[in-house]
């Protein structure tokens, strides 16, 4: 079979070879992006007169019998024609001759697939952005139903201040949010045309590459082709916007599967997303969560695998560019997989109230507010400090909390301290007493939530 590229050789190629440099193996999901920039092409092509329009309709046509063929699973692929555009072009030229062999007119293999890549990775960075936002509203639809449940908030994994409930969720969706800023402010420079860039020096046809950038709707044109052709900036960051949506994912899993543990108890996942034991019969097991935190390490590990895979390239295009796309659809497979349980795992799951409360009051979570009382009284914040941890120590040898001394106990610590200082000891009045905008308390977490709900709509 005739190469694309093979006027100037002599030699048939090794089919070691051609198996060695395939990638319709994993590339062939592209066929929908590379036929719309076909189209896209073709219709520019027309448009300044180096095809004809009937030969313009001719190609339009039939690359989407192509395409529907290729989406119904009846188009055969094979490793002689190395990827998915050889593949649909010669089967273009198979079908319509001479007028097929013109599509490629201005235009590379080079711009096409960067053109391609940016189609995708923009509509895999719409089809995330829903995602997340099916993830966020998840944890806003908590809120209501947890309203009133406070929770311990932890530091080095020891119990440091309360909080509701509701924050723990809205402080997830405040991640999440930054990975949907991330993603839109990624797709600003992605949604950038290559096309028409050709090989990396551009062309001597009069092409309209603004019209093929409307046409296929980014929002300007690449300004360079050297640059265009060994662009893949793009890829990295991509990939490094799922890599922080892994990371909050897998902290989420872990802080949930702690939870779940017999020690904690704090939380019942769904069974739909548990497993049990082949041998231990009264096992739970927190499966998907800890293989969503397992497959994170798969999206994080396309970060480093692009910048090494470019770091060391010349311009323009090399041929181990096309190892780029391996690292990319990992890292998008892999968190669109994560992203598509967790709405139901984050929504089905239980808090486990009475557990909870039973140990609310453990750890001195009220401390804090009593130094923030003492600061009230004008006791300077250190010596307030110092006041409030001899208490604790107090408290620990009697084997009592906070609440529990006696306001003598309490004012020969302090003197300023008075009877309304019991309104701030104890779990729940600690809690209550958080003010300040964004923090725990009960009506700044009200105030968010409201806020969240109204954005969600």
């Amino acid at each position: 079979m005739a190469k694309a590229w093979g006027g100037r050789f002599q030699q048939e190629t090794d089919p070691r070879v051609e198996s060695f440099t395939e990638s319709i193996s994993f590339d062939s999901r592209l066929f929908e992006v590379d036929v719309r920039g076909s189209i896209a092409h073709a219709t520019m092509l027309a448009s300044v007169g180096l095809i004809s329009e009937a030969e313009r309709d001719q190609i339009c046509q039939t690359l989407k019998t192509i395409r529907d063929e290729i989406a119904a699973g009846n188009f055969p692929f094979q490793a002689a024609l190395e990827d998915i555009h050889m593949h649909i072009e010669s089967a273009l030229i198979e079908r319509i001759g001479d007028v097929g062999r013109k599509l490629h007119t201005g235009r590379s293999r080079n711009d096409q697939v960067s053109t391609d890549l940016k189609l995708y990775v923009r509509d895999a960075i719409d089809e995330l952005d829903a995602l997340l936002l099916d993830v966020q509203r998840a944890f806003v639809g908590r809120c209501e139903q947890d309203a009133g449940v406070v929770l311990p908030g932890y530091t080095h994994m020891q119990r440091a201040q309360p909080v509701q409930a509701a924050h723990y969720w809205l402080a997830y969706c405040e991640k999440i949010q930054r990975d949907r800023d991330r993603l839109a402010d990624c797709r600003k420079r992605v949604n950038v045309c290559p096309l028409g860039s050709a090989a990396l020096a551009g062309t001597s046809l009069p092409i309209d590459r603004e019209m093929t950038a409307q046409l296929l709707g980014f929002d300007s044109v690449a300004g360079n082709s050297l640059d265009v052709s060994s662009d893949r900036d793009y890829l990295t960051e991509f990939a490094f916007c799922t890599s922080l949506i892994a990371t909050h994912l897998s902290t989420w899993c872990e802080e949930w599967i702690i939870w779940f543990t017999t020690e904690f108890g704090f939380i019942k996942l769904p069974d739909a997303y548990t497993t049990g034991s082949s041998i231990m019969p009264q096992k739970r097991n927190p499966d998907v969560l800890e293989l969503i935190r397992g497959k994170t390490a798969r999206v994080m590990a396309a970060v480093p695998q692009l910048l090494l895979l470019t770091k060391s390239l010349p311009m323009a295009y090399n041929r181990d560019l096309q190892e780029d796309k391996l690292a990319m659809f990992a890292a998008f497979d892999t968190i669109k997989a994560c992203l598509e349980l967790t709405p139901a795992i984050v929504a089905g799951a239980e808090l486990n109230r009475e557990q909870i409360a039973s140990r609310l009051e453990d750890g001195f979570l009220d401390a804090t507010a009593l130094m923030e009382y003492l600061i009230k009284k004008g006791v300077p914040m250190r010596t307030g400090h110092g006041t409030v941890g001899k208490l604790v120590a107090k408290c620990e040898a009697a084997n009592c909390r906070l609440k529990d001394l006696s306001l003598a106990d309490l004012q020969e610590a302090c003197e300023l301290i008075e009877e309304d200082v019991y309104g701030v000891l104890g779990t729940e009045n600690a809690m209550k007493a958080l003010q300040s905008y964004g923090s725990g308390g009960e009506q700044p977490v009200a105030d968010r939530v409201r806020a969240w709900q109204a954005a969600m709509g």
